[in-house]
């Protein structure tokens, strides 16, 4: 990782799942001392709750595990496109309104699921909502936020170590 690398976490208000990613990769990256060389941010493909903290419900689960989570929520733009490197996706119905917005395709191949990078939990195709679920909801996202985000930084430091050998 020379550079920066800049990711941005989608989810459908941005106050529950990508919130938490965002979280999550921003903390398992300060304690492998890597922070400086990531950027990290999180945004919902539905605007309404810009501006607003995560959910209660998340940030008390996250809390329990050592994450603070004080982002406020923002809906995704395209400029968005131009400037992260990647763009991760919770579900599918995220995944199309990304590819919708995407302004190339080019843009789009900077698009990924969130399960793509999960080792622990090959079963699962998504994260699910937990907004209309209960503690064990939250806690299953953050099982599956942490897998990913794991896998995220493996990927990184496999790509930095590919770029060193050269």
């Amino acid at each position: 990782m020379n550079d920066k690398t800049k990711i941005l976490f989608v989810c459908l208000g941005n106050i529950c799942r990508s919130p938490a990613a965002e979280g999550i990769l921003r903390t398992m990256a300060a304690r492998q001392g890597i922070a400086r060389k990531i950027e990290i941010d999180s945004a919902g493909t539905y605007g309404g709750h810009a501006g607003s903290l995560p959910d209660p419900r998340m940030r008390h689960a996250a809390a329990q595990r050592g994450y603070d989570l004080t982002h406020r929520a923002r809906q995704v733009r395209e400029a968005d496109f131009d400037r992260f490197d990647m763009l991760i996706a919770m579900d599918d119905m995220n995944y199309e309104a990304l590819h919708r917005l995407a302004p190339s395709r080019a843009a789009a191949q900077r698009i990924f699921r969130m399960t793509e990078f999960c080792h622990r939990h090959p079963d699962r195709s998504y994260v699910p909502d937990p907004y209309y679920e209960g503690h064990e909801g939250f806690e299953l996202v953050l099982d599956l936020l942490e897998d990913g985000c794991g896998g995220i930084l493996e990927r990184l430091e496999k790509a930095e170590a590919a770029t060193c050998k050269r």
